[in-house]
């Protein structure tokens, strides 16, 4: 089975590795991408990390990106924009909460869009 993939976007790599483990207490199949920092292990973003996120959680059904701040997003719509990314949605949550719901959902079979419908009548 394929699932839709997560990439978590945050300016600290720290904030994404600890919301990646709260997520794996409960999902553990599901993939889990991180685009914490600059390459530089700075405070930031980086299109190049998000990318490359994107790209390894992709097995097929999709991706789901979340991301922290406004900066986060701006920089995660720059790297679609830039590498004609299919099936790639960036979605309007709460971070953590988001992501969780999101990664939950995947795994218990959901598509990317049913996935959005069960973020969006969370909040």
């Amino acid at each position: 089975m394929s699932y839709v993939g997560i990439v978590l976007v945050s300016h600290s790599e720290k904030v994404v590795i600890g919301v990646k483990e709260i997520i794996r207490q409960v999902v553990t199949d599901v993939p889990i991408e991180l685009a914490g920092g600059t390459e530089d292990n700075l405070i930031g973003t980086s299109v190049e990390k998000i990318t490359a996120a994107i790209k390894q959680a992709d097995q097929g059904a999709g991706v789901l990106v979340f991301y922290d701040l406004g900066s986060a997003k701006m920089n995660a719509e720059l790297a679609l924009e830039l590498s004609d990314l299919p099936q790639v949605e960036i979605v309007e949550a709460p971070f953590i909460e988001g992501a969780y719901i999101g990664a939950v959902e995947s795994s218990i079979g959901k598509n990317k869009s049913e996935i959005i419908a069960s973020i969006a009548t969370s909040f």
